[in-house]
Formats: structure tokens, C-alpha cells, sequence
């Protein structure tokens, strides 16, 4: 499981706190003993894909997803090839409806990544068909860090929280050095409420980007 070295020199200390090592040695366990997501080289994708010095944006979302050939280790990104869940379908939508730009079959958000958003979920690893089964572990104290070191270490950054468990994470971020968009979750159940569609969050993190003297990101190839 590597993680590259931009991260790693910020993080070496929680390395070796007891949970995480009590963390990884769940994780490996569940990988030698049942099928889990994403494949184990892929569990810090985010991190590989977005080194930090280069950080403009984090998305947070909660779980991998749980079926075959979907998981990659960026949140609410698929695998190119594989039919888009309802969150990301609705992700899409918003975009094109924000931007004005052609919908994307291709549900893989690596592009976005590399651009410098830090697609995290809060738990990165998943047993297979078995939603949150990974959850209360260890990952959510791993990733809570990464988010207070971003916040501490780093300034101007946007972070989009979509939904009631992204918008808790709030209260670790520095409101004063970075700007907090909120907004209800992609998932049909919230979006046909009316709580996702409209929140116009890809121009306004463009917007930000430029105000701030940076690129503003190409979110659809």
C-alpha cells in the first residue's frame, strides 16, 4: 500500500500511532481473508493522484463503492468502462447544467485529481457487497487528520462538502484560510428533493481558483 512521498512527510507521525497500525493490520487481514475494494493498490489513490503541494480542491465522500469494477480509490469515481452510479450520474448533470458542457460517459475522475482535487472518502477500504462494513476502524481518525493537516498546512483551498456526513467535517477546517461550499448529497434520494441540482459548485470553485491568481480546472475531457 504506498502512498507517495508528498504526503507521506507530513504524515510519517501518524504512521506509527498504535490505531493505524492496528488499522492496517485489519485491513490486511480482510484482503488475505475476503474480496474488498478497490484492489489494495489502489487504497491511496487520491493521495498518489493529487500530490499536496499541488491541492486546490477536496471532495469527501463516505465509502467506496462495493460491487465488482467499480472502486478506483478516488470518491464517487468509477472505472472508465463501467456504467455510472446515480451519485455520479448526478454529479454529471450538475455540471453540464453549471458549465454548460457535454455530459461524460467515462465516470473516471483521475483527470480532476491530477488537476489537484483530493477526491478522499472518509473510510477507503470495503468488503465487497457489504456497505460500511469497513467503517469504525481506524479510517475515519486517518482521514479526519488528513483533512486537519490540509487545513493547518495549506491555505485557500476549497472544500466541497456534499451531504449531512460531509458537511460535519466542517468543524475541523479553517473557515478563515479556505472556502467551505456546501450543498445537499448527489444521490438521487437528496437531488430529487431538490438539495444537489442548482449549487452551481464547479464555476464557483473556478471562480475561487481565479480570484486566488490559479488555474481554474477543466472538469470534463
Amino acid at each position: 500500500m504506498y502512498i507517495s512521498n508528498s504526503w507521506k512527510i507530513h504524515l510519517n507521525e501518524t504512521f506509527n500511532k498504535p490505531y493505524y497500525k492496528s488499522l492496517m493490520k485489519f485491513v490486511d487481514e480482510e484482503y488475505e481473508n475476503h474480496k474488498c475494494f478497490p484492489a489494495k493498490e489502489n487504497i491511496f489513490n487520491a493521495f498518489n493522484l493529487c500530490a499536496f503541494e499541488d491541492l486546490k480542491v477536496v471532495i469527501i465522500g463516505q465509502d467506496p463503492y462495493h460491487d465488482d469494477g467499480q472502486a478506483n480509490g478516488l470518491c464517487f469515481s468509477v472505472n472508465e468502462g463501467v456504467a455510472l452510479p446515480p451519485s455520479l450520474k448526478n454529479i454529471f448533470k450538475e455540471l453540464e447544467n453549471d458549465l454548460g458542457t457535454c455530459f461524460s460517459k467515462n465516470g473516471n475522475l483521475e483527470h480532476w485529481a491530477k488537476q489537484g482535487v483530493l477526491l478522499l472518502n472518509a473510510t477507503l477500504t470495503v468488503r465487497a457487497h457489504q456497505a460500511g462494513s469497513h467503517q469504525k476502524k481506524g479510517w475515519e481518525t486517518f482521514t479526519d487528520t488528513v483533512i486537519q493537516l490540509i487545513s493547518d498546512k495549506k491555505e485557500n483551498v476549497i472544500f466541497l462538502l456534499w451531504g449531512g456526513f460531509a458537511k460535519k467535517k466542517a468543524k475541523i477546517i479553517d473557515s478563515k484560510k479556505h472556502t467551505i461550499l456546501c450543498s445537499g448529497h448527489p444521490s438521487p434520494l437528496s437531488a430529487n428533493r431538490g438539495y444537489w441540482f442548482g449549487n452551481k459548485h464547479f464555476s464557483s470553485v473556478n471562480f475561487r481558483l481565479e480570484q486566488v491568481g490559479l488555474k481554474p480546472l477543466v472538469w470534463l475531457v
